[in-house]
């Protein structure tokens, strides 16, 4: 006996497919910390955890800069940083981007990662312990 083929219904080409909910969030991540970040800036990690295996770390990453009154500015990136590069972002009082590994430096690879991400250049971004 011959199968049934079953043919999707096609989709109208004047609607285009909808964008999920996490896709836009990392979508508009990426906007802005393009906005926010030029080849060439210096990005500051903060080590806040290490658990005790030394598998994983909690690192923050921020911008500092100076206003042109003098004072310093801050800027807090992690969250939109975890956002754009899918990793799993601060929450419940717990600071800092989880990232998993060891062997390496971690400020590094995050802020490589973040850099390719942005500029499709892992040195255009560059890093700094606080």
């Amino acid at each position: 006996m011959p199968r049934k083929t079953v043919r999707k219904p096609r989709r109208s080409t004047s609607n285009p497919p909808r964008e999920s909910a996490s896709n836009r969030e990392k979508r508009e991540a990426i906007e802005r910390l393009k906005e926010w970040l030029k080849p060439g800036d210096t990005l500051i990690t903060v080590l806040r955890h290490v658990s005790s295996s030394g598998m994983s770390r909690r690192i923050d990453l921020y911008k500092l800069g100076c206003e042109p009154d003098g004072r310093i500015s801050k800027a807090y990136l992690s969250y939109n940083a975890a956002q754009a590069l899918g990793w799993k972002k601060p929450s419940h009082g717990k600071e800092g981007i989880t990232i998993g590994g060891a062997g390496m430096d971690m400020g590094f690879h995050l802020v490589y990662e973040l850099s390719s991400l942005l500029f499709r250049d892992g040195y255009a971004l560059k890093q700094e312990w606080l």
